[in-house]
């Protein structure tokens, strides 16, 4: 059985773009072929919930080798995605000591359904618990109404070092 929303998916406009690409580089450093979301919809930083999404591409990197004639979202990138959502959140609030959010771990994670090109995939991001050295978030994926995926992010500060 899915877990409980953490937003209703109807109160999404997904027409309404809070943060664009460009936007979403101000705040997270990913680049090229690893940047994983196309825009942010819904900020809430009161609730600690945000949604965004990635439009899934038939040109993208990964599309001829994961499984030629039926290419599927690799899991590793809805993961991916889902983290540079939450580094977006903590960025945005400042909420960091550091360069950016790293990707810390994962655990409970559960795929349900398939993401194929030319899907878009919601993800909606809810922060369980702050620590200065560690952020929890729980991530839910969706395609349509149906949700795809759902997990825990771990996320820690991270400082790029001056190199002597």
């Amino acid at each position: 059985m899915p877990p409980e929303l953490h937003v209703d998916l109807s109160r999404l406009d997904l027409g309404h773009v809070l943060a664009d690409r460009a936007a979403i580089r101000k705040h997270n450093p990913q680049r090229y072929e690893m940047e994983q979301l196309d825009a942010i919809v819904y900020f809430d930083p009161v609730a600690g919930v945000i949604a965004g999404y990635k439009d899934v591409r038939y040109d993208e990197f990964w599309v001829p080798g994961h499984m030629p004639g039926y290419p599927l979202l690799p899991g590793v990138l809805m993961c991916e995605a889902s983290a540079q959502l939450c580094g977006y959140f903590c960025a945005a609030q400042d909420l960091v000591k550091g360069d950016f959010l790293g990707f810390g771990g994962m655990e409970n994670v559960r795929f349900r359904s398939q993401v194929r090109p030319g899907d878009r995939l919601v993800i909606v991001g809810k922060l369980v618990k702050f620590h200065r050295r560690q952020i929890l978030f729980n991530v839910q994926g969706f395609v349509g109404e149906t949700m795809v995926f759902h997990a825990d992010i771990l996320g820690m500060p991270i400082s790029r070092q001056q190199e002597g």
